[in-house]
C-alpha cells in the first residue's frame, strides 16, 4: 500500500476570512483537523475539502488554491446554490436530523437530494485529479455518504475508507429515507467503513442486510466479489495537550479571572453547539428544577452555558435559538440576586485556553445530548482535570458514554434523572471524584486521537491484504484462458454444474428462477458438443429439475444426490433410504414456518428444507440459528446430516451427498477434462471428490476446497458461453 494518503471531508481544516483586499487562513482546532494532522501534513499528503465560503471572485480561486496547497491542502469550490441545498439542504436538513432521531424534522425534498449527488460528484472528480489506485482514500462524515462508490467506480482498486462521525440510526428510522438504497450503496464503495459505537455499527449492518439483502458474517459484507469490512473505532482526543494546558501560563492567567467573578459559587459548566440533538433546552429546565427542589443551592451554584453558534440560516436552529434565549431569561428573572446570577450564558465560540480553564476550574461538567455520534467534550473535560477533582454528568445517549461509564449516567429526557445527578455531583466527596476522574483519565489517554487514526489506518491495511487473499484465488483471465485452452484440446469432457447460485441468480421465490433463454441457449451449446457430458447437481426436487431440464440431452443429479438420471434413462435412487423421521422433524419446522412469516418447507423424497429467503431478513437470520441449535439435538442419534445453505437449511440422510453422486458419474468412464462449479456448502463435497486434475470453482468469495474463486453466476455464463466461440 503506498504511502500516500488522501483525506477528504466537507471543510478544510481551516477557516478563510476576508479582510479588506487580503485572505486570512486560520488553521482549525478541532478533534479531527488534530488527529488527522499527523497524516495531511506528512510530505506529499492532501486533504481535499471545501474552504469554507464562496463568495470569492475568480481570480481568487488561483490564489486560494496555492495557498492552500503550501499546507498539503486541496480546495473543492462550491456555488451558493451548492451551499444552501447540498450543506443546509441533504446534509442538514435530511441526514443530520434523521439520523439523530428527530425524524419529523427531516425535509424530503428532491431538490436537496439531487444537489447532494451533484456536489458529492463534484468532491470525486477533483479527487480523481489528484489520486491514483496506489493512494489510501480516507473520506469523512455524512455530507459524502455517496462518495466513497463514486470514487470506487472511477479508481476500482484504490484503498477507501469511510468514518461517519454521526449516530447511523436503527433500520426503522433509516428506512423512511427515499434516497436510503442509494446512500447504503455510498457507504459500501468503501474497503472500510468506520463508526464511534457497537451500536451504530450494528444498525447500519441491519439495514444493509434488510434494505440491500447482503449478508453480513463477523462485520464483513460481501460486494460484488469485494469484502467490505465494518467495525467500531471510538474517536478520542488529543490527552496530552488538554492535561499539560490545564497547568500553562495561559490557561492559569484566565483561572485566576474566572476566579475573581465566580468565587466562592460552585460552577456546573455546559458547552456545546447550537443544535436541537444536544439536549440544551431539557438540561435549562432541569437546572431551573433543581433550584427549584434544592433551594439552598440557590446563590452558591451558577451554570455557565455556552452555545456555540452553528447553522444560523437553517430556520429550525434560529428558532432553538429563541427558545433557549427564553429559557435563560425566565431562570435570570426567576432567580437571579444582585451578587449572583444562576447563569452566565455566551452564544459565541471560546479560544483554546479559554476553555482549558473552564474545564480545570468547574466542578461540574454536564454534557448531556439527546443522541450524540461521540463527544469530545467530556473527554476533554476529563483531560483537563489534572487535580483529577471533578464530576461528569453523561448523557447514555453520546457515544463516549461506553466507555466513560465512571461518570455519572443519565437519561437525558428524565428531567428527575437530571436533578437528581446534579445534587449527586455537587455534594460527591473528593475520594470518589478522584477515583472516577482517574479511571477516566486511563481511558482516554490509552484511547488518544492518535490511536484511533492508527487504529483505523492499519485496519485498512488489513481489510486490503485479506482482499488480495481472495483476489489471488479469484479466477484470473490467464486461469479462464487455460480452462478454456484445456476445454478444447480434450475428447472427453464432463462438467458437473450446480444450478441456484451458479447458473442462475437467487430469487424470494425458489420457483421463479427457472432457466431463462439465455440459460438454456449455453446449455444446448454445451450439450450439442458429443465430446461433452453435462450434468446438472443441484439440491432442487428431481421433478422440478425435469420440467426446467428435461428436454436437454443432460444428467441430473436431484436433492444432493439422492436420485440420478442419465440423459435417456429413467431416475434411480443412489441408496435404499430410510424416510420414516420425516413426519416428526417436518412437525418442529412447521412450528418454525408458523412463527416465522415468510418461511415455507420444501418437502422432497428424501429430504426436507426449511427456506426463509422471504422472511424478514435479521428475523429470519435468528429463526435460522434458533431452529439449528434444536434441531441438531433432535438428530443427534438419527443417521441424518442438517446442511445450512443460502437462506435454506435442509435436513437429509447423513449418507447422501453430491460427491459420492458425482463420483458414480466419473467411475463409469475416462474424461480428459474435468470441470465442476458451484456455490454452495454442499457443493465442496462435489469438489472434493474430484481428481487432481479437474478445474473446481466455487461462486462467490467465499473460502472452499475448489482451486479457484469466480465472482457470480454472470461470469460463470460468460465462461460456459465462451467455450463454445
Amino acid at each position: 500500500m503506498s504511502s500516500r494518503k488522501i483525506i477528504v471531508s466537507n471543510r478544510l481544516p481551516v477557516t478563510i476570512q476576508q479582510q479588506e483586499n487580503d485572505l486570512i487562513f486560520n488553521p482549525s482546532a478541532g478533534g479531527l483537523a488534530t488527529g488527522l494532522g499527523s497524516i495531511y501534513k506528512e510530505k506529499n499528503n492532501i486533504w481535499l475539502g471545501w474552504p469554507g465560503f464562496y463568495n470569492y471572485e475568480n481570480q481568487q480561486v488561483g490564489n486560494i488554491t496555492k495557498e492552500l496547497k503550501k499546507q498539503n491542502l486541496s480546495p473543492v469550490f462550491l456555488t451558493k446554490e451548492d451551499v444552501e441545498d447540498y450543506y443546509e439542504g441533504f446534509s442538514n436538513k435530511v441526514i443530520w436530523p434523521l439520523f439523530h432521531y428527530f425524524s419529523d424534522y427531516a425535509r424530503f425534498e428532491s431538490h436537496f437530494w439531487e444537489a447532494y449527488r451533484r456536489v458529492n460528484q463534484t468532491f470525486c472528480d477533483e479527487i480523481v485529479k489528484i489520486a491514483t489506485e496506489e493512494d489510501v482514500i480516507w473520506v469523512h462524515d455524512y455530507q459524502l455518504l455517496l462518495l466513497p462508490k463514486l470514487i470506487r467506480s472511477r479508481l476500482p482498486k484504490a484503498s477507501i475508507g469511510f468514518f461517519q462521525h454521526i449516530p447511523f440510526p436503527s433500520f426503522e428510522i433509516f428506512r423512511l429515507l427515499p434516497w436510503r438504497e442509494e446512500i447504503l450503496e455510498g457507504f459500501l464503495g468503501a474497503d472500510l467503513i468506520g463508526f464511534h459505537t457497537y451500536d451504530d455499527m450494528r444498525h447500519f449492518l441491519s439495514s444493509v442486510s434488510r434494505i440491500l439483502g447482503f449478508p453480513h458474517q463477523m462485520g464483513e459484507i460481501k460486494v460484488q466479489g469485494r469484502i467490505v469490512a465494518v467495525d467500531s473505532f471510538p474517536m478520542g482526543i488529543d490527552y496530552d495537550k488538554f492535561f499539560h494546558a490545564s497547568s500553562s501560563k495561559e490557561t492559569l492567567a484566565k483561572s485566576k479571572d474566572y476566579k475573581k467573578i465566580l468565587s466562592p459559587q460552585k460552577v456546573i459548566l455546559s458547552i456545546d453547539r447550537l443544535d436541537y440533538s444536544k439536549g440544551i433546552k431539557h438540561r435549562l429546565n432541569a437546572f431551573d428544577l433543581f433550584l427549584e427542589k434544592y433551594p439552598a443551592y440557590i446563590g452558591k451554584v451558577s451554570l455557565i452555558l455556552i452555545v456555540v453558534p452553528s447553522r444560523a440560516k437553517v430556520d429550525k436552529y434560529q428558532q432553538l435559538k429563541e427558545e433557549i434565549d427564553t429559557i435563560v431569561g425566565r431562570i435570570e428573572g426567576k432567580y437571579s440576586q444582585m451578587d449572583w446570577a444562576p447563569i452566565h450564558y455566551f452564544y459565541r465560540s471560546f479560544d483554546f485556553h479559554s476553555l482549558s480553564a473552564l474545564y480545570s476550574n468547574a466542578e461540574v461538567a454536564m454534557i448531556t445530548p439527546l443522541r450524540d455520534g461521540m463527544n469530545l467534550v467530556c473527554k476533554e473535560f476529563i483531560a483537563s482535570k489534572k487535580t483529577q477533582e471533578g464530576v461528569l454528568i453523561l448523557s447514555e445517549m453520546a457515544g463516549a458514554a461506553k466507555e466513560l461509564s465512571e461518570a455519572i449516567l443519565v437519561n437525558p429526557h428524565d428531567v428527575h434523572q437530571l436533578i437528581e445527578a446534579m445534587r449527586v455531583a455537587l455534594e460527591m466527596p473528593a475520594k470518589e471524584q478522584k477515583e472516577r476522574i482517574s479511571a477516566m483519565q486511563k481511558t482516554i489517554k490509552r484511547y488518544s486521537v492518535h490511536q484511533w487514526v492508527s487504529l483505523f489506518m492499519n485496519q485498512l491495511l488489513n481489510v486490503k491484504k485479506k482482499q488480495q487473499e481472495f483476489n489471488m484465488k479469484l479466477i484470473s483471465s490467464n486461469g479462464l484462458i487455460k480452462i478454456k485452452n484445456d476445454y478444447s484440446k480434450a475428447e472427453k469432457r464432463i462438467l458437473f454444474l450446480d444450478y441456484d447460485g451458479t447458473l442462475v441468480g437467487f430469487n424470494k421465490n425458489p420457483l421463479a428462477v427457472a432457466p431463462d433463454d439465455g440459460l438454456i441457449k449455453i446449455l444446448k451449446n454445451l450439450t450439442s458438443d458429443k465430446k461433452n457430458k453435462v450434468v446438472i447437481i443441484s439440491g432442487r426436487d428431481k421433478n422440478i429439475l425435469e420440467k426446467w431440464l428435461g428436454e436437454l440431452e443432460l444428467d441430473i443429479i436431484a436433492e444432493h444426490g439422492v436420485w440420478l438420471k442419465e440423459n435417456t434413462k429413467e431416475w434411480e435412487m443412489i441408496d435404499e433410504l430410510d424416510q420414516s423421521w420425516k413426519g416428526h422433524i417436518k412437525h418442529v419446522l412447521e412450528m418454525y414456518v408458523d412463527r416465522t412469516p415468510g418461511s415455507f418447507i420444501e418437502e422432497k423424497d428424501f429430504s426436507l428444507a426449511w427456506h426463509y429467503r422471504s422472511a424478514d431478513t435479521e428475523f429470519g437470520e435468528m429463526r435460522a440459528r434458533d431452529l439449528i441449535s434444536n434441531v441438531s439435538y433432535l438428530i443427534l442419534n438419527m443417521d441424518l446430516q442438517m446442511m445450512e445453505g443460502n437462506k435454506v437449511i435442509e435436513i437429509k440422510n447423513r449418507d447422501v451427498n453430491k460427491g459420492k453422486a458425482a463420483r458414480k458419474w466419473l467411475q463409469k468412464d475416462s474424461y480428459d477434462f474435468v470441470l465442476a462449479i458451484g456455490d454452495d456448502v454442499t457443493d465442496e463435497d462435489t469438489f472434493q471428490n474430484m481428481p487432481e486434475s479437474a478445474h473446481t470453482l466455487k461462486v462467490g468469495l467465499i473460502a472452499s476446497k475448489a482451486k479457484c474463486n469466480i465472482k457470480s453466476f454472470k461470469e460463470v455464463r460468460d465462461m460456459l458461453s465462451a467455450f463454445s466461440n
